[in-house]
């Protein structure tokens, strides 16, 4: 499944800047209209002026609906990220909502159009257009909530990261301030704001690196803390929907220094939290910060992105882990290839489905003709 590309959901207008976008196009086309009879001059006039600003307030409101991405065809990941950076169930509902005033304004243009077919006086035709462009105005006051909230989501989605599962990904997790940011620029090519305070990393970011023309993945996580899931805050909840939903394996960094902003039993019952939250995944401690560590326990591995103590070895570790280069079956073909379904029974009779058989077989390329010979030989 191919990833969402964020950056392009088209930019929203403000209400009012949609509505003097449509009246302004319509005020153009009165002036394309001619006729020498005044009174059908002005009909056509009016009738079209309401058909274009109609056509202009749908057509932006069906684009926006059209180029912001359909939830139940992104993966789980994407899903799970718009809910906890916007909300899923507010994503559809206000994308229902101006798909519902698109319909209704063009509605309201065609009985418009149907009243002015029925007056004989000019006037009328100048009430009419007034009456309709003020209920297409009311409609689009009633959706400016709306609007409003897309152009405020858009602005929170455009930060969102794209992965692309075809791709080896690994998820870097901890605590606040235990340096996976850090990591993740000596690991890659990502370079996310690194300072020393807590929730640093204000949404997920995504690092690479390369190896044996293969790109691995690294998605930076905002730290979590050692509290019900009920009481996690949007930032969490983004690392959240990064761990359940995405990677082929998860990083999790403690920290055993004295400045850390968790106490090591706090970070060691957020790792049985994950570890019980992604029961199916591998996950890999390693200890950061390993240059102020004086001692660490035989086994353990270490890291520091200071001095560069572990990171070869951390990067080889995670090579090896994932192995994204193994081939279990030589022969499997992928899912998505194109099989002969059996099941499946020639359309027409007997006859019809003879003759064309006869007639593929005598325009298949010559070896092929030679091959059905020596198999009605042998048969």
């Amino acid at each position: 499944m191919a990833s969402v590309e964020w950056r392009r959901i088209p930019t929203v207008l403000y209400p009012q800047e949609v509505l003097d976008k449509s009246f302004k196009r319509a005020s153009k086309q009165s002036d394309l209209v001619e006729d020498p009879d005044k009174y059908h001059r002005v009909r056509k006039q009016m009738s079209r002026m309401v058909q274009a600003s109609s056509d202009t307030i749908a057509e932006t409101l069906l684009k926006w609906v059209d180029k912001w991405p359909s939830l139940n065809a992104q993966s789980s990941f994407d899903q799970a990220l718009v809910d906890a950076a916007v909300g899923a169930d507010e994503y559809r509902r206000n994308l229902g909502a101006i798909q519902w005033a698109a319909e209704r304004v063009r509605s309201i243009a065609g009985e418009s159009q149907s009243k002015m077919l029925r007056y004989r006086n000019i006037e009328a035709f100048h009430s009419e257009r007034r009456h309709a462009y003020g209920r297409m105005s009311s409609i689009i006051d009633q959706i400016s909530q709306n609007i409003l909230w897309l152009g405020e989501a858009r602005d929170i989605l455009r930060k969102l990261p794209s992965i692309d599962a075809s791709e080896p990904c690994i998820v870097v997790t901890g605590a606040p301030n235990v340096g996976k940011s850090a990591l993740i620029t000596v690991l890659s090519s990502g370079e996310p704001e690194v300072a020393s305070y807590p929730f640093t990393t204000k949404r997920l970011h995504v690092g690479h690196f390369d190896h044996r023309r293969r790109t691995y993945q690294l998605v930076d996580t905002p730290g979590l803390l050692d509290r019900p899931m009920t009481e996690r805050n949007q930032i969490e909840m983004q690392a959240i929907a990064a761990l359940e939903n995405i990677g082929d394996v998860v990083l999790f960094l403690l920290d055993l220094t004295e400045d850390s902003d968790m106490s090591l039993e706090n970070q060691e019952n957020l790792l049985a939290e994950v570890s019980d939250l992604l029961s199916d995944k591998e996950i890999i401690i390693v200890y950061s910060k390993a240059d102020l560590i004086d001692e660490i326990e035989e086994g353990n591995m270490s890291v520091s992105s200071t001095t560069g103590i572990g990171i070869e070895e951390l990067r080889l570790k995670l090579i090896e882990t994932i192995d994204a280069d193994a081939v279990i079956d030589p022969l499997a073909l992928p899912d998505d290839w194109p099989r002969v379904n059996e099941e499946i029974e020639p359309i027409g009779s007997p006859e019809e489905i003879a003759k064309r058989r006869e007639k593929a077989e005598m325009h298949a390329p010559r070896w092929e003709r030679e091959m059905q010979k020596k198999k009605k030989r042998r048969d």
